[in-house]
């Protein structure tokens, strides 16, 4: 577009790690169950920062900061965004919804909702999963879910690199709360 300038990293009114601590959070959790890429973890504590998650669970074999290939995609974002390890995702999302949060599994299974189709409620809190790159979202988890949510793919491969699906799935649901 013609007489569009690029703007300086000076010019986008970035928050303080203090001013992004005291920011009211949209009412999501990310549950990063057994990510294998520490490339992965760092892209989706980058998404959270973006859109002010609550928090994140870095649960089974995901890897916690700090770690210098998470910090290589994360920008700092692990000073920012609020995380937690916690061994066993089963019990995590127990926990979650005994204190009322909704659990949401991103997953191709049957009977899933299209993401598309998924209207979240207003003043509920939701926690979403995202799964292992080879083997998703665990079946246990999976069926202790509140909701299933499937991103619709149209093409040959019905498989999306897990930083991508966080980034599809936080911002629609971001958008629409």
């Amino acid at each position: 577009m013609e007489g569009s300038r690029k703007l300086k990293n000076s010019e986008l009114d970035r928050k303080t790690v203090q001013e992004f601590k005291a920011s009211e959070k949209t009412p999501l959790i990310i549950i990063l169950d057994n990510i294998r890429s520490l490339n992965n973890i760092g892209s989706v504590f980058r998404t959270a920062d973006a859109f002010l998650i609550e928090k994140i669970y870095l649960c089974g074999i995901t890897a916690t900061p700090p770690h210098k290939d998470i910090q290589k995609t994360a920008l700092g974002a692990t000073d920012t965004v609020d995380w937690e390890y916690q061994k066993d995702t089963l019990a995590l999302i127990q926990d979650l919804k005994s204190q009322h949060v909704n659990i949401l599994s991103i997953e191709q299974a049957e009977n899933a909702t299209m993401l598309n189709d998924f209207i979240p409620e207003h003043n509920q809190k939701y926690a979403i999963i995202f799964g292992n790159e080879v083997k998703g979202v665990q079946q246990q988890v999976v069926s202790e879910s509140d909701t299933v949510i499937e991103i619709p793919q149209y093409g040959s491969k019905h498989s999306l690199n897990i930083s991508v699906s966080a980034g599809v799935v936080i911002w629609d649901i971001f958008n629409k709360l």
